[in-house]
């Protein structure tokens, strides 16, 4: 069996595609998730990906991935800025974690520019549009 990856999408992340397309772009949460699957499985591993609104569920799924995954690619959204329990579970997790970000939350407004995932994370790629998801599962391949 190849490495795992959990791919995690916090609140928000289901309307990509519909929400404000001139930041996020028109792809869809199912169109990201097709490709890195296509990546991951053409790199020998394999990938799941998830979706919520709700923190609550995004922690469980970090808890899950520590038995379940060798990595975790997470753009947690708006939780990004405000969850330290977030935080607190991915420190849980012993694989690699890469944060990604479709806009460049640097050149947004000020209360974005600080990430408490970015503690976490292994790498962070931000502002390159939904490619930085793909660029996540290119990049894990060498991580891992």
């Amino acid at each position: 069996m190849g490495k795992r990856i959990y791919l995690l999408n916090g609140p928000n992340l289901n309307l990509l595609g519909q929400r404000q397309p001139e930041i996020y772009g028109r792809d869809t949460l199912d169109d990201i998730a097709e490709t890195c699957n296509k990546v991951a499985v053409a790199q020998g591993m394999t990938l799941k990906a998830f979706q919520s609104n709700l923190e609550g569920q995004l922690i469980d799924w970090v808890h899950e991935a520590r038995q379940n995954a060798d990595a975790i690619i997470i753009n947690p959204g708006a939780y990004s800025h405000t969850s330290i329990a977030l935080l607190d579970a991915l420190n849980t997790f012993e694989g690699k974690v890469i944060e990604v970000h479709i806009s460049n939350i640097h050149k947004r407004e000020e209360f974005r520019h600080h990430s408490y995932i970015s503690l976490r994370a292994d790498g962070i790629i931000v502002g390159v549009g939904t490619q930085g998801y793909m660029l996540a599962v290119q990049a894990l391949q060498n991580m891992l």
